[in-house]
C-alpha cells in the first residue's frame, strides 16, 4: 500500500499517542510495528526518532496483548482540531 503524505502525517501521529497501539496502525493503512518504526526513521529527525523510540519500546499501551482492559479508547481535544469547522 503507498501512503499518501496525509496517511505519513497521520500515522506519525497516531504512533507519538500514548493510547494508540500499534495494531490501530496496521488496522487502518496496513504498517505492522516493524513497519511503523521504518516510516518513523525514515521520517524524524535522528533525535526525534530515538526520542519516540525509546518512549514507546515496550509501553504496554502500545500493544493491545499487553494493554489493561481498563484502558479504553480515547481522543483528545486536539484531534483532528485542523480539519474542523
Amino acid at each position: 500500500m503507498l501512503l499518501t503524505e496525509e496517511d505519513i502525517s497521520r500515522v506519525i501521529e497516531m504512533a507519538w499517542e500514548d493510547r494508540t497501539p500499534f495494531e490501530a496502525i496496521e488496522l487502518q493503512f496496513g504498517l505492522n510495528q516493524d513497519g511503523v518504526i521504518k516510516l518513523m526513521r525514515a521520517q524524524l529527525k535522528s533525535g526525534s526518532f530515538k526520542l519516540w523510540r525509546t518512549r514507546t519500546h515496550g509501553q504496554k499501551t502500545k500493544h493491545l496483548k499487553l494493554r489493561s482492559s481498563q484502558i479504553v479508547r480515547h481522543q483528545s481535544k486536539e484531534h483532528n482540531k485542523a480539519n474542523r469547522v
